[in-house]
């Protein structure tokens, strides 16, 4: 029975700091908000989580590997290597990035504010690589996989995701554009490949 309440507390928790962190964002965001909107001590908040960062991971690793595993699974089912591709860079680039009230900034701003005792580990970015690889080589004809069989655009893909969500959570009737889109298809496919869309110029 103790089980079912600590497992009941701590999704109370995350509930609390999700909406706290999608509503105001990380910065804005205190452990003692979280506490309260959940109706709960912050002492009691340390109990299950040791800092804020702690409770933005047990939300955001769960939530981005769905996201991610959702879109592999929705790519799979497309043939055209150019659609495939263009469906994962608009997606990965442009939708994410602006769910669930930019929820995907958050990430950036806990990041680029932890301290060495948040024990930041990159074990969700190694992830995040490696199947965003796997997603540009299942779309790319054979002869063209050797521009991405080490990890570098793999880990391109994750800095401009990063930039598109701190540019969404700036400036969200700016998201990414066709034109970007379609540079990177191309660059991956090569000449034989036909933009959606006439490029301005």
């Amino acid at each position: 029975m103790a089980q079912v309440k600590k497992t009941a507390v701590q999704e109370a928790i995350k509930a609390a700091a999700f909406a706290l962190f999608a509503q105001q964002g990380y910065g804005a965001t205190s452990m003692p908000q979280i506490a309260r909107a959940a109706g709960i001590s912050t002492a009691n908040v340390y109990v299950y989580f040791g800092s804020k960062l702690a409770v933005l991971y047990a939300i955001y690793d769960p939530w981005i590997r769905v996201r991610l595993e959702t879109l592999r699974a929705e790519l799979q089912t497309i043939s055209s290597p150019a659609v495939r591709l263009r469906t994962l860079f608009r997606t990965y680039w442009r939708d994410i990035p602006a769910e669930n009230g930019g929820f995907a900034n958050n990430i950036m701003q806990a990041i680029s504010t932890a301290e060495q005792d948040d024990l930041y580990r990159p074990i969700l970015l190694k992830w995040m690589e490696a199947q965003l690889r796997e997603m540009v080589l299942e779309a790319l004809p054979k002869e063209r996989r050797h521009l991405v069989r080490k990890a570098f655009f793999a880990h391109l893909m994750v800095m401009a995701f990063n930039g598109f969500a701190m540019h969404h959570h700036i400036n969200p009737d700016r998201p990414c554009d066709d034109e970007t889109i379609d540079f990177f298809c191309g660059l991956l496919l090569g000449a034989g490949y036909t933009p959606a869309r006439p490029l301005p110029g």
